[in-house]
């Protein structure tokens, strides 16, 4: 991959997310679409984790009018069953949408992306027994279905091969969730998973721009999910010790705050129109690469013509994790020499490898409706609240430990 500076702009607004000013003299490994506008509207948003299920409830959680549902992450330890605090998704909402003899074989990973997904279809307007053979499906997850996974190992060990669970098995490979959104939904096109950890979100997004860039689909159903696991509870433990936080404070980013999270979110992309973005505005466009110096600058140029301008937004991914959260040190630093208005969500989801997802959520809620206030511990500064006009666009910036990084832009009409 190239190395090379790049600026991730749009020409219908005349400040940007700009990365050439922002690494200075930072090499950049970076992989972005070559147009400086992406043909990605977001028609349709779904959403489920800690915080509920559907933007509303995200909106709530971010304002601080509810609390998150915390509850426990079991798992078998040394000196017998152990927990830690955990954000859980509640799934109940399913049967409005899937029988339950539907179901039956379905795990709780796929059940999660299949919520989120007819969640986004049906705020998109799109009926399920419509035609959707023009329409691809991408999933990004970071941990995959490990819960069914490891099941799936232990009746390997405790039963041997011969008498391993079959049902196990086939939800355990890679594609299974997108496999099962497309034979429930009778989705026919193109299908596929990525998997790149904190990075998952923003690689599966420039495969679904690229496919629609090159006319393969009309529309994309793209989403992110990650599910609780046992093992991931153990590790959580052994890793990080028994003094465990209740609540993500995303923003403390020299201490670890992380509380494990779950849920899905999804997105009904289609081609922007001229003159006519999707409801939650368009992707104008997305970059990854890795950080090869940490002398950054800036981020944002301001609001153009003084305080009354519109805003642009920047949410992080800071989830807790002080690991990640140290690379958001030079954001923080540079917010107090910009008027820049910074925003962590990540206590309304918990922390998990397709955060980003959720914070491109958040973005097109900013988009359509309006910024939230955000509680306290979630805006940094005075943060942002108002009308739709006062947000022009919303940036989702998520860093890997080592210093990769992926960047989303959202911008309205």
């Amino acid at each position: 991959m190239p190395k090379t500076r790049i600026a991730i702009s749009c020409p219908q607004s005349r400040h940007c997310l700009n990365f050439a000013a922002m690494m200075r003299e930072t090499t950049l490994h970076v992989e972005c679409f070559d147009s400086p506008s992406l043909p990605l509207a977001v028609a349709g948003i779904g959403v489920v984790g800690g915080f509920g299920v559907g933007l509303g409830d995200m909106r709530l959680t971010l304002d601080g009018e509810r609390m998150p549902m915390l509850g426990g992450l079991e798992f078998q330890g040394n000196q017998g069953m152990e927990s830690v605090p955990a954000l859980r998704a509640d799934l109940a909402a399913l049967d409005e949408f899937v029988p339950k003899r539907s179901l039956r074989r379905v795990d709780r990973f796929s059940r999660l992306a299949l919520l989120g997904a007819h969640l986004a279809l049906q705020d998109a307007g799109i009926a399920v027994s419509g035609a959707l053979d023009r329409t691809g499906i991408i999933v990004a997850t970071g941990y995959g279905a490990a819960a069914t996974t490891f099941t799936f190992l232990d009746s390997v060990i405790h039963d041997g091969d011969v008498c391993a669970s079959p049902t196990h098995f086939s939800n355990s490979v890679h594609n299974a969730a997108a496999a099962h959104i497309s034979i429930l939904l009778k989705i026919t096109g193109p299908c596929l998973t990525a998997s790149q950890f904190e990075l998952s979100t923003v690689s599966a997004l420039l495969t679904a721009g690229q496919w629609l860039t090159e006319g393969r689909v009309d529309r994309v159903l793209f989403g992110a999910v990650d599910e609780h696991c046992p093992v991931r509870g153990y590790c959580w433990s052994r890793f990080f010790g028994p003094q465990f936080s209740q609540a993500v404070m995303p923003l403390d980013i020299d201490r670890q705050t992380a509380v494990p999270g779950e849920g899905a979110a999804f997105f009904v992309l289609e081609r922007s129109k001229p003159g006519r973005s999707g409801t939650y505005g368009h992707v104008v466009n997305v970059g990854m690469g890795r950080e090869a110096q940490r002398n950054v600058d800036i981020f944002f140029d301001g609001p153009p013509n003084g305080a009354d301008s519109p805003w642009t937004l920047l949410l992080l991914g800071a989830d807790g994790h002080k690991a990640t959260g140290v690379r958001y040190r030079h954001v923080l630093e540079a917010a107090r020499r910009r008027p820049l208005a910074i925003a962590a969500c990540a206590p309304a989801y918990g922390s998990l490898p397709v955060g980003q997802a959720f914070d491109l959520a958040v973005a097109g809620m900013v988009i359509r409706d309006g910024c939230p206030s955000f509680a306290d511990h979630m805006r940094y500064g005075d943060g942002c609240s108002g009308t739709p006009g006062d947000v022009s666009r919303v940036a989702c910036l998520k860093y890997g430990p080592g210093g990769e990084y992926g960047a989303i832009v959202l911008a309205g009409s």
